[in-house]
């Protein structure tokens, strides 16, 4: 039984980590506000300070699943001060009390897709697109991510996965995107709740692999019941290869590639295609 540190435990997404996985392990659930529920132990604080991180000292800590974070439509320096200096001083902590396995909750905000012109660099978008933000939460993320490759040469024996999250909700149905939004690319690609923790705990339970790695956590359904080449076209014209959506098979594929959380972690978004499947009968 591992030992497995989650911050940001009475969030959305993670306060039912905490219940999904506090019976096949130990959990510490590090946050500001107690979560919900019995079988785990709080610690109250924030991951940014030292001070609070010292109370962590007394427990042997196998892995952590940092989900802590300021989030979109946060102002520049917040993102920078949390996102990236409070999770450089939390992996620095962990990583010199012997902690292996870092699993984080990165953003496919690093792409800057939450703008009205944002254009990706291909579809379906890899998780190697670049950083195009210039609103500060995709950057900060981006950072974060830099971060963790720091960290990673320093400690080249740690299993460090960024997970690119999608917007995440606690339910809702598809719907047709008429006219693009600020975070459209999200609204089309976002997971039920379900789904997102189900992907951090098997990132984390899987067996440790030395390295750092970053994964896209979408469907590889849009959220549509518009075809995505017809959606994508209805956007942005003739500007783009939308190709591969015209190829059989992939006629409403998401608009992020999903096949490497897949590949890594056997993990398929089936609470939300079920959702989607009963949405369009």
């Amino acid at each position: 039984m591992s030992t497995i540190l989650i911050t940001g435990a009475s969030g959305l997404v993670g306060q039912r980590l905490v219940a999904a996985l506090s019976g096949r392990h130990e959990i510490v659930a590090m946050s500001r506000r107690k979560p919900q529920g019995e079988g785990f132990t709080w610690v109250r604080g924030d991951f940014a300070r030292w001070e609070d991180l010292s109370q962590l000292d007394a427990h042997s800590l196998d892995a952590v699943v940092h989900l802590a974070a300021v989030t979109g439509g946060c102002l520049e320096r917040e993102g920078i001060l949390v996102n990236v200096e409070g999770t450089r001083v939390l992996l620095q902590y962990l990583a010199s009390h012997g902690c292996r396995k870092m699993v984080l909750a990165s953003s496919i905000a690093v792409t800057g897709m939450q703008r009205l012109d944002f254009t990706p660099e291909h579809l379906p978008i890899t998780e190697s697109h670049g950083c195009h933000d210039r609103d500060g939460y995709g950057f900060s993320k981006y950072m974060m991510e830099e971060v963790t490759r720091y960290i990673s040469r320093q400690k080249p024996e740690l299993d460090i996965v960024n997970i690119r999250l999608s917007s995440t909700q606690a339910g809702g149905t598809p719907r047709d995107l008429a006219d693009r939004h600020p975070w459209f690319f999200g609204a089309s690609t976002y997971m039920v709740v379900e789904d997102s923790v189900r992907l951090f705990g098997l990132a984390v339970e899987t067996p440790l692999k030395p390295g750092l790695r970053i994964v896209n956590g979408v469907c590889n359904r849009i959220w549509s019941t518009v075809k995505t080449v017809e959606q994508l076209r209805h956007w942005y014209g003739d500007a783009l290869d939308l190709s591969y959506y015209e190829t059989p098979g992939n006629e409403y594929a998401s608009l992020f590639d999903a096949s490497k959380a897949k590949e890594e972690f056997g993990f398929e978004a089936t609470n939300t295609l079920d959702v989607l499947k009963k949405a369009q009968r």
